[in-house]
């Protein structure tokens, strides 16, 4: 048995945790100074942290690479079958033209471009996060944007900033899985605080987005559909993540933030002239006029183009229905993690010596039957099918070896007791602990642009460090998460990806620029609200 130790090097916290950071210093200095690319940074990242874990901490070599051959399984299944399938869903959708389909119907809702970047950006990129997420929801809310007349300069900031609500519970709320998986907590108990922290945002992210697109004028005219599309949307997302099921929690806020938006009248109603919208979106009049715009399309391809997203939900939901989700958790596999055992300091086993592998009751394969049913509907053939799925693989395959990277490095952190040290020196800052936490995990998705790899870097860190402070665990856990979200516009990552998809490449500072004093006032908000939550201002929220 390996018993972790908090004070490894010369018998001092201080110097023991400066050594532990080690790992975390290398990936973000790589990553934001350097500006080395996520999949190499990972790799080099783990290679610091095994080091680490096996010279100063004395992690025998065989349970250090078995801890971080863990953080890689978990990796891949979950965290990127869901991302993969997903992914897979949305290209046979361009691959049948139904996306285009999709595009032109949301232009036809409304042709006001304000209501238009509530509609795509935070509805229906909402929705992409939920099933998706990891730059998906960017890039192609971004696309139809641009699609429909707007400038790509203001389509991508738009996409960008819409693309923070959502975050914590996207791709099957994988970065709330990720956050229990890693800090020891219960799911259920760190996505009910999450479920408290960013429903707030979304009650402000929509007025945003109306006043980025055309300001004051835009806030005065259309702050009615925007907020009761933001009111739902916080709504349904704070009901279904504490009552009713995690991973559904994006996608009924997005659809329900739809619903609303339709009802009310004002978004309806037509803007003033195409060059009105001209003049809002920064392009001529008659670019809006295309004939791609005005094509009518088959009520039964609309159909099939919603068909995915219907499917998915669908899935979803019967999956949580009682006797189903008795039946898939049959599935679950439970066993000890082969060459690891690992005692916390007081001596006590750790969770990360178990692992838990649910084949069917996980959100990847549910998509997976869902991506099945949609090649059927929008009848792709097997063959095209297989090959579109290979694709993705292909097209994610950074991706796909930067996460795994990252939650091998998080997990030999974690059990090798690196994270506990910092965040026994972390705890140190008392009560100022709960303003500092949501700053680290935006920090944490700044530099490597997911809410997951956040979680996993700094999820165990947060509660080590509540608990050594007497604040609540749930808490700093979901601030680490909430705080991490609105880090995502200035990402790296996600900034490239928007650029890379409205035909902006090199550009990333302009949008850096535009992005950074919202991310910034937004997350002082977030501060507020942790620092506010953990006093009796508004300790009454927590469950």
């Amino acid at each position: 048995m390996f018993v972790q130790q908090l004070e490894p090097v010369a018998d001092s916290l201080s110097l023991s945790a400066l050594v532990a950071a080690l790992p975390l210093v290398t990936v973000l200095v790589l990553l934001g100074g350097v500006r080395v690319r996520a999949h190499y940074a990972g790799p080099i990242g783990l290679a610091v942290a095994v080091l680490v874990a096996w010279l100063p901490y004395g992690m025998p070599v065989g349970q250090t690479l078995s801890s971080a051959a863990q953080g890689a399984v978990f990796g891949l299944f979950p965290i990127m079958w869901i991302v993969v399938n997903a992914l897979w869903v949305y290209r046979m959708t361009v691959r049948t033209g139904h996306f285009d389909v999709l595009r032109r119907s949301f232009g036809r809702f409304s042709d006001d471009p304000r209501v238009q970047a509530l509609v795509i950006a935070f509805c229906f990129g909402a929705l992409l996060e939920a099933l998706a997420g990891f730059g998906a929801p960017v890039a192609i809310c971004s696309v139809m944007l641009v699609a429909l007349g707007f400038d790509p300069v203001r389509a991508a900031v738009v996409a960008l900033v819409a693309n923070t609500a959502p975050v914590a519970f996207g791709a099957m709320a994988t970065p709330v899985v990720t956050l229990a998986q890693v800090t020891g907590e219960p799911l259920d108990s760190v996505a009910s605080v999450v479920g408290r922290q960013t429903p707030l945002l979304a009650l402000v992210v929509p007025l945003l987005l109306v006043a980025l697109v055309d300001g004051r004028r835009g806030l005065r005219e259309t702050w009615v559909p925007a907020l009761a599309c933001g009111i739902a949307f916080a709504v349904a997302q704070f009901t279904v993540s504490n009552y009713l099921s995690v991973q559904l929690a994006d996608i009924a806020a997005a659809l329900i933030g739809a619903v609303a938006l339709v009802a009310v009248p004002a978004a309806r109603r037509p803007a003033e002239g195409r060059v009105r919208a001209a003049a809002l979106t920064g392009v001529r009049g008659d670019d809006l006029d295309g004939d791609d715009l005005d094509r009518d399309d088959p009520r039964p391809e609309v159909l099939r183009a919603y068909a995915p997203y219907a499917l998915i939900v669908a899935v979803f939901s019967i999956a949580q229905i009682g006797p189903v989700k008795e039946l898939l958790a049959k599935a679950t596999r439970t066993f000890d993690w082969p060459f690891l055992d690992v005692a916390a300091p007081d001596g006590k086993p750790v969770g990360g010596n178990v692992f838990s592998l649910p084949l069917l009751a996980t959100g990847g394969t549910l998509v997976l039957v869902a991506g099945a049913a949609t090649a059927v509907v929008l009848r792709v053939a097997v063959r095209d099918a297989l090959r579109e799925w290979a694709a993705t693989v292909r097209e994610l395959r950074h991706a796909i070896l930067t996460v795994t990277s990252v939650l091998a490095l998080a997990y030999v952190m974690n059990l090798s007791g690196q994270a506990a040290g910092i965040g026994h020196l972390v705890a140190a800052a008392g009560a100022g602990l709960a303003f500092l936490s949501p700053v680290l995990g935006w920090f944490g998705v700044a530099v490597s642009g997911s809410d997951t790899s956040a979680n996993a870097l700094f999820g165990a860190l947060q509660v080590t460090a509540a608990r050594e402070s007497g604040l609540s665990p749930d808490l700093l856990a979901a601030a680490n998460s909430s705080g991490g979200v609105l880090g995502k516009m200035i990402s790296p990552q996600n900034l490239t990806i928007a650029c890379a998809a409205v035909g902006l490449k090199g550009r990333e500072g302009d949008l850096l620029r535009k992005v950074l004093p919202w991310s910034l006032a937004l997350l002082l908000v977030m501060c507020l609200i942790v620092v506010a939550q953990s006093s009796f201002l508004l300790g009454w929220m927590l469950p």
